[in-house]
């Protein structure tokens, strides 16, 4: 049975995104030997995205990633302005999303992150959510 989800993060500077998830983001872990931390990060949810789509332009566009990592919070003004007195920078602005609101989160040696306020009831949040299908 599954139990969790683990999620990698590669960076150029691996000690300064651990020190970002450590200090910035204050996630909870473990150094599981020689500076090698794993940050507990609560509830998960996975969902499955089309590798292309059409854009509002009416072309396609196509991405490469296989995988992304985004994180979810439930106040995004709020926890911008929290995590930015700790030293988090942003790039670019807020943007509207029929799913939620989302920002670039700067991790340092590892490019960003989305960080995202969703407009539905993310399943992780449920005790026991309703089977869909």
């Amino acid at each position: 049975m599954i139990t969790a989800l683990h999620t990698l993060v590669y960076a150029d500077d691996p000690d300064a995104a651990r020190a970002f998830f450590r200090d910035v983001l204050q996630l909870p872990g473990v150094d599981t030997g020689g500076g090698w931390l794993i940050f507990r990060t609560g509830p998960s949810e996975l969902g499955v995205h089309p590798a292309s789509w059409e854009d509002v332009g009416g072309g396609t566009v196509r991405t490469s990633q296989a995988f992304g990592v985004s994180l979810i919070c439930d106040d995004l003004a709020g926890t911008m302005a929290e995590l930015g007195e700790r030293g988090a920078r942003f790039e670019g602005d807020v943007e509207e999303e029929p799913w939620g609101s989302t920002v670039q989160l700067v991790v340092p040696g590892a490019g960003t992150m989305m960080l995202y306020q969703p407009k539905y009831r993310p399943p992780a949040f449920e005790e026991e959510p309703e089977p869909m299908w």
